[in-house]
């Protein structure tokens, strides 16, 4: 079949892009003329098209024969405006959508994300399925707009234009620059990691970046899929500290270890929150400490799988084998040194 992939010159994209070339799909991305296509320059019989999610001609143009679309791009930074987040993550969508649609492409399959269901007054979520409501108010910007964005997605499904949500949780692996995991690698090689546990055992669902691109190629061909949500995660969830503690022995950083109460946490991050709804800061720099992060490091969540294996077949990669690929591909680059300096 011939597909498109939205956020290819991104880390998770960029998996796709692979997973759909081992399944035999026709792959043609839609890329920034301006991005790196170093590593997509090297994936054989890729098509370019050029072009961006807030250019509706450049998506007509991306769609001619195009029979499965994987929407992949996101602003997932913690930087922007209100109006930002909407625009590329929700009108973007839409935008792709309609494009689509015209071009008579078949199936949506939208890369969403668990973080679609993070609200403010929710703690732990342990095993949750997808039952579960949308919150009253999000944890942030990115949140709120994902969960926008996946109503858009469920609700256009016809018999003739199938959608489907994936929502692979802390996706990690080889060629991530920019994740959870990189950034606390390269604060713990430093020794600027403390520990937020305050004594409290945090676990959490994740996903290797096959696992989720294999999902995607699945969700692709699937029956019976049309109009639902998917989570989509690694085997067996981790427990957080833990595995962080693992992650600095393996490459020779320091394990957290200095703690700070959580109430000190919750207000700091309070604070900044406020603070960087102003669109000056917002546009332009990273708030310190956030809501969101802190969420993401103090709540357990944990997500039942049952419907993805059963729909989209289980994930095909193991926990340790991934840690094995990923350590393999840091020495490829340089080792962790040459890793960290990349961290966005």
């Amino acid at each position: 079949m011939k597909v498109l992939v939205t956020g290819a010159s991104g880390f998770l994209g960029s998996h796709i892009v692979d997973a759909c070339v081992r399944a035999g799909d026709e792959a043609r991305v839609l890329v920034r003329k301006e991005s790196d296509l170093t590593y997509l320059r090297t994936v054989p019989g890729v098509e370019f098209a050029y072009g961006d999610l807030r250019d509706a001609a450049s998506l007509r143009g991306a769609m001619d024969g195009i029979e499965v679309v994987h929407h992949s791009a996101a602003r997932v930074t913690d930087r922007g405006t209100r109006a930002q987040f909407r625009d590329e993550n929700v009108a973007g969508t839409e935008r792709l959508m309609a494009a689509a649609r015209a071009a008579g492409a078949r199936r949506f399959v939208f890369i969403s994300s668990p973080s679609a269901l993070m609200g403010v007054r929710r703690g732990d979520q342990i095993d949750i399925d997808e039952s579960e409501p949308y919150p009253a108010r999000h944890l942030n910007l990115y949140s709120e707009t994902k969960a926008a964005a996946e109503r858009l997605v469920l609700a256009a499904d016809r018999a003739d234009f199938t959608t489907v949500a994936l929502r692979p949780r802390a996706v990690w692996g080889p060629r991530d620059h920019s994740g959870f995991m990189p950034r606390l690698i390269a604060k713990m090689m430093t020794g600027n990691l403390p520990d937020l546990s305050d004594g409290k055992r945090v676990y959490a669902s994740l996903c290797y970046c096959t696992n989720a691109a294999n999902a995607c190629v699945r969700a692709a061909r699937a029956e019976g899929v049309g109009g639902r949500a998917y989570f989509i995660a690694d085997n067996k969830p981790v427990e957080v500290w833990s595995m962080l503690t693992g992650l600095a022995e393996r490459f020779g950083g320091r394990p957290p270890a200095k703690q700070v109460p959580h109430g000190v946490l919750r207000a700091l991050a309070f604070t900044a929150d406020m603070v960087w709804k102003l669109p000056p800061l917002a546009r332009n720099f990273s708030p310190p400490l956030s809501r969101y992060t802190l969420a993401l490091l103090t709540r357990s969540a944990t997500y039942d799988t049952s419907a993805a294996h059963r729909d989209l077949a289980p994930p095909p990669v193991a926990h340790e084998t991934g840690m094995a690929e990923l350590e393999s591909w840091i020495a490829s680059i340089g080792g962790v040194d040459a890793y960290i300096r990349k961290v966005q």
